[in-house]
């Protein structure tokens, strides 16, 4: 497979909100959008997005998987960045119309068909800095992926980032490209000092969430993240992971984390780390930098509560262990 998010499914999904109302959704060619050059969205950020994936079944049946949630968290990003509210209903029907449209291009496990919901601001206003758009285009993008880990699973390296944040307090919560582009310097500028994959960002001492997931330490029966508030986003992967670690019997303790505590607790060699989303579940992170010196975790691999929660969820994607939870939408 091409890199990931890379190849796209040649129609999507497009409706657009004027005059007070969304008009019904069509499918169309996914090569271009019109925009006037002064759209709300290029000049003042009123945009959002989500990320899901659609599963194909050993029967042929294909499943989207936790599609309320992402709608869900989806209406939130767009009211808190003051875009038209989008209706519930409508989009769970344009995801589901366009992936039963290309129900057959969906890959086997461990391939999946990655969805991204996309809403931007189009009224053409640049004097509305500090004003709503009241127009907006709603669309779903499809892009077929295959398997995230299959050139082997490597350990990441994170660099701790005590100073600056991922992005403004008060926008974490908000699945926003301003957000990504507010920590790319800092991730590049790892990546060149550093070697590092992924910046952590702890402001004041409070371990957060890196550049594009959320952070989740393992001490052996006990699964450590971050309690939720608006700095940092509520990850869809991140509350099912703590669902199965629950269910599983593991003792599952959202709080805040300090840095001096995950280090102390990063040397034991049972500790593991990992970083959870949509596209790879759980990744392993084996190691830290902080201060100048890199701290192990654990024994630098990838360790064995990793392997077992992010295959107990592929599982359930996958239809290879019973849906308990009703996480998965049948199309």
């Amino acid at each position: 497979m091409a890199a990931f998010g890379t190849v796209f499914m040649p129609e999507m999904s497009i409706t657009e909100y004027c005059d007070g109302q969304w008009h019904p959704p069509k499918i169309s060619a996914a090569d271009s959008l019109s925009l006037h050059p002064g759209a709300h969205a290029l000049h003042y950020a009123s945009t959002c997005f989500e990320g899901l994936k659609a599963f194909k079944h050993a029967d042929g049946s294909v499943h989207i998987f936790r599609l309320d949630q992402n709608i869900k968290r989806m209406r939130q990003s767009s009211k808190l960045l003051a875009l038209p509210e989008v209706d519930a209903e409508l989009l769970e029907q344009m995801i589901v119309d366009i992936v039963k449209h290309f129900k057959n291009e969906v890959p086997t496990p461990p391939g999946s068909m990655y969805i991204r919901p996309t809403h931007i601001g189009t009224e053409p206003a640049i004097g509305k800095a500090a004003s709503p758009a009241t127009q907006s285009l709603l669309y779903v993008l499809l892009s077929p992926v295959g398997d995230y880990f299959a050139g082997g699973t490597r350990p990441l390296k994170l660099l701790i980032e005590t100073d600056g944040m991922r992005c403004a307090p008060h926008m974490g919560m908000i699945k926003s490209g301003g957000n990504y582009a507010s920590a790319l310097n800092p991730i590049m500028q790892a990546r060149a000092q550093y070697d590092a994959d992924q910046v952590l960002f702890c402001p004041n001492g409070d371990v957060q969430e890196t550049g594009a997931a959320n952070f989740i330490l393992i001490d052996g029966d006990e699964v450590i993240t971050k309690d939720l508030d608006s700095s940092f986003l509520h990850g869809i992967t991140r509350d099912s992971i703590l669902t199965l670690a629950k269910d599983m019997g593991m003792t599952v303790t959202e709080r805040t984390l300090s840095v001096d505590e995950l280090l102390e607790r990063a040397q034991k060699p049972t500790t593991e780390a990992a970083l959870s989303g949509t596209a790879a579940v759980l990744t392993p992170v084996g190691s830290l930098i902080h201060n100048e010196q890199t701290i192990t975790i654990g024994n630098g691999e990838e360790g064995p509560k990793t392997q077992l929660l992010r295959r107990a969820l592929n599982e359930i994607q996958w239809g290879e262990r019973a849906d308990s939870f009703g996480w998965l939408t049948t199309i």
